[in-house]
């Protein structure tokens, strides 16, 4: 909050004041909460870990609400948890209209929420979820530690590279932007919300307002997607230079579908609107990539490119990137096994009697991991379902209702019409949608099983 501060004091805007005084109040609750505590920490447990990612998560989403409450935007309180949660799940939805002329503070405060709430995702992915044995591909090692059965292994160590790759990879993307064109502020804000795969941007029209340089469209797309990479083998690749580590079957179906996607559309977009191949190719593979990524960005409104762009952008909402990147969606490992169900249980109908095992590379993919696959996407399903309805009852339409849902649940950011499209806007919203739309999107980025499990009587019982 003090460097949002900083750069509203160096504008000349009242708001530093605004920043100075959210960071008092949270870093003397902090301290407070912190002296406490002191000396009494709490025996590490499964349970214990599923109460602390939420709670985590929950204050993140209160702090970073505080100061867009009491700033100049003048916003309901229901609006700026909105948009604290939109952030810091590196969903990328946004109710703060006419960006371009907003307190840059404030749209400093967005892009750091969001940068911080990509690090916390990949450690999410990383580390917690393969501990509380809900899902995360962890298969990898670290000093000769099996991080899978031992998940805190040399953590010190692996915390650090982790957050001097996702860094470096950072400012490299900001000086790319800054060398293409963009100017500097552009470049910093849109460089960690490229990189956490969040997708706000500084600008109404967001990558709509550099829709004329493919120089930085291609940025995008290139840094988007090595967001959406699992950050275990970007850590094995620089720090220890395993090329194999490259050979991840989730980093192939990624890839595939991103490919497939962007250029079947861009031969559609190329036959159908005359325009040239490597224009239609550069808004197609930049859009589909942001989708499939979960960052959000549009750089125009692909609601307008035909029905069936329209129909593989809504399929390409559910995807999502690699498990321990900062992508949300489903994710591409949870595709790859479910897929191996699939044709282990057509051979079983063939050969009852046969014992066929269900591979991931080459390990053997436990029925821990089945089970953990089929609830996750059993749960999202059910939970999407559920939201649709709720969405409905506060008066939306059925079109918004199913991709605003959609949207909040895999941490893309745009769904779908008039009202929350590429080229719309959250504000419009009634504050109960809004209220609906931040606990699903708590909900997609925590993985739905971490947060569900707390509301079961048998968490609770003794």
């Amino acid at each position: 909050m003090l460097l949002p501060a900083a750069v509203d004091l160096y504008y000349n805007h009242e708001d530093w004041q605004v920043f100075v005084w959210s960071a008092v109040i949270t870093g003397g609750a902090a301290l407070a909460v912190a002296l406490a505590t002191h000396g009494n920490v709490p025996p590490a447990s499964t349970r214990f870990g599923f109460l602390l990612v939420n709670l985590l998560w929950l204050t993140m989403a209160v702090a970073g609400a505080l100061p867009l409450f009491i700033s100049s935007l003048q916003l309901s309180f229901a609006d700026a948890f909105f948009e604290s949660v939109s952030a810091i799940t590196t969903t990328g939805s946004t109710v703060i209209t006419g960006l371009d002329h907003r307190p840059p503070g404030v749209l400093l405060l967005r892009s750091i929420l969001q940068w911080m709430g990509g690090l916390g995702v990949i450690a999410l992915g990383l580390f917690l979820l393969p501990f509380l044995k809900v899902g995360g591909v962890a298969y990898f090692k670290i000093e000769s530690s099996d991080i899978e059965d031992r998940p805190f292994e040399r953590f010190a160590t692996f915390a650090v590279s982790l957050i001097a790759i996702y860094a470096t990879l950072t400012l490299t993307c900001g000086l790319s932007y800054l060398m293409a064109g963009m100017t500097g502020f552009d470049a910093l804000n849109h460089a960690m919300t490229t990189m956490s795969t969040g997708g706000m941007s500084t600008h109404d029209a967001s990558f709509g307002q550099f829709a004329s340089s493919p120089h930085i469209l291609w940025i995008a797309t290139i840094f988007m997607f090595i967001g959406g990479l699992p950050f275990s083998i970007l850590i094995l690749f620089a720090i220890r230079g395993r090329y194999d580590a490259l050979r991840d079957p989730q980093i192939r179906v990624f890839a595939g579908y991103c490919l497939v996607f962007a250029v079947a559309v861009a031969v559609y977009l190329s036959r159908g609107s005359q325009r040239p191949f490597f224009e239609a190719l550069t808004h197609s593979a930049f859009n589909f990539v942001s989708v499939i990524t979960t960052t959000g960005y549009a750089s125009s409104d692909y609601s307008a490119w035909g029905p069936f762009a329209v129909a593989c952008f809504f399929v390409a909402t559910f995807l999502g990137g690699c498990s321990g990147s900062t992508a949300g969606g489903i994710k591409a490992y949870r595709f790859l096994v479910l897929y191996e169900m699939t044709v282990n249980g057509l051979r079983r109908l063939v050969y009852p009697s046969a014992v066929i095992t269900i591979r991931y590379a080459d390990r053997v993919v436990d029925a821990e991991m089945q089970r953990a696959v089929v609830l996750f996407i059993s749960a999202f399903f059910m939970i999407w379902g559920i939201v649709v309805v709720l969405l409905g009852a506060t008066g939306l339409d059925l079109v918004t209702a199913i991709t605003g849902s959609l949207t909040a649940l895999t941490n893309v950011g745009s769904g779908m019409g008039d009202i929350i499209g590429p080229a719309g806007n959250f504000a419009s919203l009634p504050a109960a949608s809004k209220w609906v739309l931040s606990a699903a999107m708590l909900l997609g980025r925590l993985e739905i099983l971490v947060v569900l499990v707390v509301f079961t009587p048998t968490y609770w019982r003794n």
